[in-house]
């Protein structure tokens, strides 16, 4: 099959479906090997890209979806209905968050993590299909577990967990306060750096009080040689 034709027809199948489409189904309706279908989207990208089209394929895990360019939200949002737009409070983030980087989570954990109830925030989330129960954890009362959704891939622009930002190292102190780990040693070179700069000062100032010292001592006189008395 031409190429262009080949191209034409995942970018319409993209369209259509309106949703990520697994690199399986593609395979299907074009009757093309996995290798052949990701060189040949490949290949779409970098013509959006040249072209500086409106549009963009996106990888979601194993899968891609045809999308709009986040530049240009701002120009959609206008004419899109403002109610489909994620309106996520300060503890949706951090449940979200909480989730994302503890995949299979139970509620109990995750409240236990906030130190307060989050059934609000847990079902606004899955109202969002952000997150959903990912199946049930072999434990007493088998409590649900949940994790993120290809939505919260999209919208935030990840193809994996493994892409989400590294979290600093942290541990509890003497208050059960977290205290990252990072500050700490930056906290402790920079008192080390001062306990030597202060040392330096130290050495520096009794160096020249030694030498005022010196410069300051009146040198002494040879005493004067005894005369000779005549008889």
């Amino acid at each position: 099959m031409e190429i262009n034709k080949t191209k034409g027809i995942i970018e319409a199948i993209l369209f259509a479906v309106g949703r990520e489409v697994k690199i399986k189904e593609l395979m299907s309706a074009l009757e093309l090997s996995s290798s052949e279908i990701i060189t040949i989207i490949e290949s779409m990208k970098q013509d959006y890209l040249e072209q500086n089209r409106g549009l963009q394929i996106i990888n979601i895990g194993e899968s891609y979806q045809l999308c709009t360019k986040q530049e240009y939200y701002e120009y959609l949002y206008s004419i899109l209905d403002k109610r489909n737009k994620p309106n996520l409070s300060q503890a949706a983030i951090e449940t979200l968050a909480i989730i994302a980087y503890n995949p299979k989570i139970t509620r109990a954990e995750i409240e236990s993590i906030r130190g307060v109830n989050s059934d609000g925030t847990i079902y606004k989330l899955l109202d969002y299909n952000l997150i959903e129960e990912t199946g049930k954890l072999d434990a007493p009362g088998k409590p649900g577990t949940y994790g993120v959704t290809s939505e919260f891939f999209r919208i935030f622009g990840f193809n994996s967990l493994e892409e989400l930002p590294e979290l600093p190292r942290y541990k509890l102190d003497e208050n059960k306060q977290i205290v990252i780990d990072d500050i700490i040693e930056e906290k402790e070179k920079q008192n080390s750096n001062d306990e030597e700069i202060n040392e330096q000062k130290i050495e520096e100032k009794e160096k020249q009080n030694s030498n005022e010292e010196i410069n300051n001592t009146e040198p002494l006189e040879a005493p004067a040689p005894e005369r000779e008395t005549q008889q």
